[in-house]
């Protein structure tokens, strides 16, 4: 291929975001190691750490 493929910028920042997203929330152990079994009590751990992940950057623009 000799033509690289266009570059669309708004959908490089949301993917960035996103992905750095993921970034954090694999720190959380428990997540990352997929320490809870059951469905449920997986997605609220989840839950609890974008919350988390969420509230420490609105606190820094704060």
């Amino acid at each position: 291929r000799s033509d690289p493929p266009p570059l669309d910028r708004e959908t490089y920042k949301r993917r960035n975001r996103i992905e750095r997203f993921f970034s954090k929330l694999k720190h959380y152990r428990a997540i990352a190691t997929r320490y809870e079994k059951h469905d449920a009590n997986f997605l609220a751990l989840v839950k609890l750490a974008a919350t988390r992940i969420w509230l420490r950057v609105y606190e820094s623009l704060t």
